[in-house]
């Protein structure tokens, strides 16, 4: 056992001490017993507590990996958030405005991704513990919409046939939707000729039952009773099976405002990674549009929307991979704005082409503050400047961080 005190909150949403000594579920000034192994360890005693401490909001939390800081206030649990952003930025060598961070409502989250598991108890649905592959049932979590929470039964029920091979992990990834519930599962043992005709069925009489919307096998639909509309601006979007959505509805539309106050005038805007359209039809409503994304059902489907939303400006979309394809700088002279959202993994490659190009204004989204710094620093190098970011915390109580970053030149 060991005596430590907490100086500050790491970028993983441990305590850090002297040493260093990192220990989950502590604050900053807090007096602790540690159990270590290592550099890490166990909280055992709080010998002092942070005057930041408050209870936690679900019984689960402290075993159930999902949250690492339901146990801070929010205030300065806010300002943390903020200031990773700040120290990716420093590492970078880079300073600009950083904004207070756009706080998301507990019990908003649309999209949670329940881990299944077998055994003599029954199916276990739910998240993993902490630094662990064990499974934390979950009974309440609130964090996410109630409508997916009051279907906790019922998707443990559908989970069931999913199980039938040993070898088999299924993770159903559940997005709430205007029609319902649509759910993809993946996961599923496939060496040994994939899930059985019998299993299907009792899939799809599940689903039923519990008038789910969609159940799709790695994006193959094995039920289907509605199409899974959602709402992007001003547009219905058919959302293909598995596509990428972002996971809080008021976190989106923060982003996305915030994109389009800045691009404001533009004639023409670049909307890259565009998914099903998160940002294109917003931007769409003020300047013409050329969407691209590599990945070809999301494209289909914001086609599929453009007719449900009249009176927006011209839409040109693409599935275009922007990593092996950047939209070459040649392209981009023919915008007014750039607005680009990548994956974790950021937009090196169509980076540099946006940075060669004549573009003066661009906005960038990120869920990874770390690849947005290294991308912001190929624009600042070519004439930009980081006029202001903005930070939203999009995954409530996680280490997670999401922002949109405004530059000119």
């Amino acid at each position: 056992m060991r005596e430590l005190k907490i100086d500050a909150v790491g970028g993983q949403g441990d305590g850090v001490a002297a040493g260093p000594a990192f220990v989950p579920l502590t604050l900053p000034g807090e007096r602790i017993t540690a159990r270590m192994e290592g550099q890490r360890g166990e909280l055992a005693e709080i010998l002092e507590a942070s005057p930041e401490r408050v209870d936690p909001a679900c019984k689960h939390f402290g075993h159930c990996g999902g949250c690492a800081l339901q146990h801070w206030d929010i205030a300065p649990y806010l300002d943390w958030k903020r200031e990773q952003v700040r120290f990716e930025l420093k590492r970078e060598r880079i300073e600009t405005e950083i904004l207070p961070t756009i706080a998301s409502p507990p019990a908003s989250r649309r999209r949670v991704a329940l881990h299944a598991r077998g055994g003599k108890g029954g199916v276990r649905l739910g998240f993993k513990e902490r630094r662990s592959w064990n499974l934390v049932k979950i009974e309440e979590c609130p964090v996410t919409h109630p409508k997916i929470v009051a279907a906790l039964p019922g998707l443990a029920r559908l989970a069931q046939p999913f199980l039938e091979h040993p070898k088999s992990a299924p993770t159903l990834h559940v997005t709430l939707t205007g029609t319902g519930l649509d759910i993809d599962v993946t996961g599923v043992e496939r060496k040994s000729g994939g899930l059985s005709a019998d299993a299907r069925v009792q899939a799809a009489m599940v689903a039923g039952e519990f008038d789910f919307a969609r159940v799709t096998l790695a994006g193959e639909v094995l039920y289907m009773a509605r199409q899974p509309l959602v709402k992007l601006g001003p547009a219905i979007v058919p959302l293909p099976a598995g596509s990428f959505l972002q996971a809080v509805p008021a976190a989106e539309k923060a982003m996305a405002d915030f994109a389009v106050q800045h691009v404001a005038g533009a004639a023409r805007v670049a909307d890259l990674f565009s998914g099903v359209g998160t940002f294109t039809f917003r931007l769409a409503q003020e300047s013409g549009v050329y969407a691209a994304d590599f990945a070809e059902p999301a494209i289909a489907a914001l086609k599929a929307a453009v007719g449900s939303a009249p009176g927006l400006k011209a839409i040109v979309a693409e599935a275009r991979d922007l990593t092996r394809r950047p939209v070459l700088s040649s392209e981009l002279n023919k915008m007014d704005a750039v607005v680009f959202d990548p994956p974790r993994a950021g937009a090196l490659e169509q980076t540099r082409e946006i940075a060669i190009s004549k573009v003066s204004r661009v906005v960038g989204v990120s869920c990874n503050p770390a690849t947005f710094a290294r991308d912001a620093g190929i624009l600042i190098d070519a004439g930009f400047k980081l006029e202001k970011v903005l930070p939203v915390d999009q995954f409530l109580w996680s280490p997670h961080i999401e922002l949109v970053g405004v530059f000119s030149r």
